[in-house]
């Protein structure tokens, strides 16, 4: 195998007979060298194929205009929605991204702060495993000096001194819950989630406001954590068949979770929506393609990356990397085949509406 050969700044200047200092200010576009030079550099660099050291780069200008992402999962249409916003809006600020992926699992989190910090990223953005508990990984990532950002999924309770992106989750899980109750259930339950986690916490206390705002009683038995992928949503419906009485309705903590209460329905003979209806925190795009259609609580992934960035660039630019910004996007329910069709069986009780705006909380206030 050919050895592989790194052109270098000097290859350049030798092959022009300029200096080394030359070649650099033309390949940065430096006022110092004439447009004619300027051309000369770049089609010599362009025929022996410099590449840029970026990590040499990095060393003289202290940025390595490289930003690192750790997400949970890539194969789920929130994730990989979130990914592209964050993508497109780093590159279009100059920036590259590094992803890792760390597969639901604490450890392989940690190992990837760890990988990116030596690899001298500029910043993290980060949506926490379900498996995560221990926070001091982010201490340390904030005596490093680094700027983090969470996206969806942070540590219950928050950090202080890191930014967060998330959607409404209370605001949405309150009204796909109310949409629930408007149509006449009296009978709910809640599948999924991790209350160690914010979107856990919040997703299952909309779930109980609502039953609180219209005085319908809480049944402790029909609310089942377990998790975000469809193995919670698959043992959450069994463990509740099994218990002998049922929901009518079932709050999904997740779109994963649903997908495995649709997977249990069909192995117990379950029927969705005669025998037990569900609405879904989260959407995708194949949501619609389920039988029956789910109606689902959509959450604005794309924007949910790129606001991340732009804080995260905020924070590496500024002069105090530990800046909070919280920012809470708005949800939106979406109504198909599952919880439609039910007549309301009791008049209800007004209701103000759950305040499902956008937030962004300055540093020591309370986003919720």
């Amino acid at each position: 195998m050919k050895k592989r050969t790194h052109i270098t700044l000097n290859d350049i200047a030798e092959r022009l007979d300029v200096s080394r200092v030359t070649v650099s200010k033309a390949l940065r576009g430096h006022p110092d060298i004439s447009t004619e030079m300027t051309k000369k550099v770049r089609k010599v660099a362009s025929q022996l194929g410099y590449t840029p050291n970026v990590f040499a780069r990095s060393l003289s200008s202290r940025r390595s205009h490289m930003i690192g992402l750790v997400v949970p999962k890539i194969a789920h249409f929130f994730f990989s929605s979130v990914i592209e916003g964050v993508y497109d809006t780093a590159f279009e600020n100059g920036y590259e991204t590094i992803l890792t992926v760390s597969q639901e699992n604490e450890e392989r989190e940690k190992k990837h702060l760890q990988t990116l910090s030596s690899m001298r990223v500029d910043g993290i953005i980060i949506s926490i495993s379900q498996e995560t508990k221990d926070v001091e990984r982010f201490n340390w990532i904030r005596k490093l000096g680094i700027p983090l950002v969470f996206v969806d999924r942070s540590p219950e309770p928050p950090i202080p001194g890191f930014s967060s992106v998330v959607a409404d989750d209370h605001g949405g899980a309150f009204q796909a819950t109310e949409h629930a109750i408007e149509i006449g259930y009296r009978k709910l339950g809640f599948i999924g989630g991790n209350p160690d986690i914010n979107i856990g916490k919040h997703r299952v206390r909309g779930f109980e406001d609502a039953l609180k705002e219209y005085h319908i009683p809480l049944n402790q038995d029909w609310i089942i954590h377990g998790g975000h992928g469809k193995e919670a949503g698959y043992q959450g419906l069994k463990q509740l068949y099994q218990n002998g009485t049922m929901p009518e309705f079932v709050l999904a903590a997740t779109y994963p979770v649903a997908l495995g209460m649709y997977e249990a329905s069909r192995d117990l003979g379950i029927r969705i929506p005669d025998d037990i209806d569900v609405i879904c925190f989260g959407d995708s795009d194949v949501g619609r393609f389920l039988n029956p259609a789910i109606s689902a609580v959509r959450q604005p992934t794309r924007e949910i990356g790129i606001r991340a960035v732009q804080i995260l660039l905020e924070n590496i630019t500024g002069h105090d990397v530990t800046r909070e910004h919280h920012v809470i996007l708005p949800t939106q329910l979406v109504v198909r085949e599952t919880c439609s069709k039910r007549e309301a069986q009791t008049k209800k009780a007004p209701v103000q509406e759950p305040a499902i705006a956008q937030y962004d909380v300055s540093a020591g206030d309370q986003a919720r």
